[in-house]
């Protein structure tokens, strides 16, 4: 019998010790190269975690809200010339909420369920939402010709029309307690 030199030694001690099937995804080997040993692995630093865990998937948006339990509500109105010195308060259950004014939007963070909110002018005008927790809803206020005054109307809407409409408009606090008795 031959004595095992060589390449074929290498394959043999692979084999004896096990690792020829991690050695079948490397990348084939010039035997007529020298075999350049690889670098010894450095230590984990002592405060590193002993387990590899997989990455975490970043968090949707709408975590926040959905983990406090609340939905939110963005009322806008975009900047029309007709009207422009008119602003309307939006309100529920008779509580002010916001001033919804020419080019003006605010955003409210409410329980889940159906909420009514409620403008006024010549006339009465009401919006029923039903709101979902980690939800954004999106309603637009305008103002319609009236017969003394403008009638203001709430209408839903969607965040594309709202986006596209932002650069122009002004974010304004929603009223609170205090701020609703003026």
């Amino acid at each position: 019998m031959k004595p095992i030199s060589g390449w074929s030694s290498l394959v043999a001690a692979a084999m004896l010790c096990g690792t020829l099937a991690a050695a079948q995804d490397a990348p084939p080997v010039d035997p007529a190269q020298p075999e350049v040993p690889a670098a010894p692995e450095a230590p984990p630093p002592s405060d590193a975690p002993t387990s590899v865990e997989s990455p975490a998937e970043p968090a949707p948006a709408d975590t926040a809200t959905e983990a406090s339990g609340t939905g939110t509500v963005v009322f806008f109105r975009p900047s029309k010339f007709v009207g422009a010195a008119i602003g309307f308060k939006v309100r529920e259950n008779g509580q002010e909420l916001g001033k919804l004014r020419n080019g003006k939007y605010f955003v409210l963070q409410v329980a889940p369920g159906v909420h009514q909110y409620e403008v006024q002018g010549e006339a009465k005008d009401v919006l029923t939402l039903e709101v979902e927790a980690g939800e954004t809803y999106y309603v637009q206020g305008v103002l319609g010709a009236g017969i003394m005054a403008g009638r203001p109307n709430l209408t839903p809407s969607d965040a594309n029309t709202f986006e596209a409409l932002k650069p122009k408009l002004k974010e304004v606090p929603p009223l609170t307690g205090d701020d609703a008795k003026d």
